[in-house]
C-alpha cells in the first residue's frame, strides 16, 4: 500500500490522543482507505483502467461521521492520482460532491 495523503490535515486531529488519520491506496482491494492507527474508518472504491481510476463508491464508518475523514479521504485520494500522472473519472457521488466545492482537482478530471 502507498501512503498518498501522509498525515492528517494542517488543523490536526482533534483529539491530540488520537492517531492520525492516513490514506493509503490498497490496489488488491481496489480502493483507497482511511486509517486511523490500525482501523479502517473509510474507504473509496475504484477500477483502475487504462490510466485513470474511476471512482464509484466511498463511504465512512457511521461512526466516524461528521469528522472530515471522508473529505480527507477524497482529497488524499485524488492527490495520488495527481501524483501517479494519471486521470480520473468520478461515478461517485460523494466524491462528484467534494469536486463541486473543490475546483482544484479539474485539472485530472476526464469526466464526472
Amino acid at each position: 500500500m502507498t501512503d498518498p495523503a501522509g498525515a492528517a490535515d494542517p488543523a490536526g486531529a482533534s483529539d491530540p490522543a488520537e492517531p492520525e488519520l492516513r490514506i493509503v491506496d490498497n490496489p488488491n482491494e481496489r480502493r483507497y482507505e482511511a486509517l486511523l492507527g490500525d482501523q479502517i474508518v473509510g474507504f473509496s472504491e475504484y477500477r483502475a483502467v487504462r490510466g485513470r481510476r474511476i471512482f464509484i463508491h466511498t463511504e465512512v464508518d457511521p461512526a466516524y461521521e461528521g469528522r472530515g475523514f471522508g473529505s480527507r479521504l477524497a482529497s488524499g485520494a485524488l492527490q495520488d492520482v495527481r501524483a501517479q500522472g494519471l486521470k480520473a473519472t468520478v461515478h461517485c457521488p460523494f466524491i462528484t460532491a467534494y469536486l463541486k466545492r473543490h475546483r482544484e482537482f479539474d485539472d485530472i478530471i476526464l469526466t464526472r
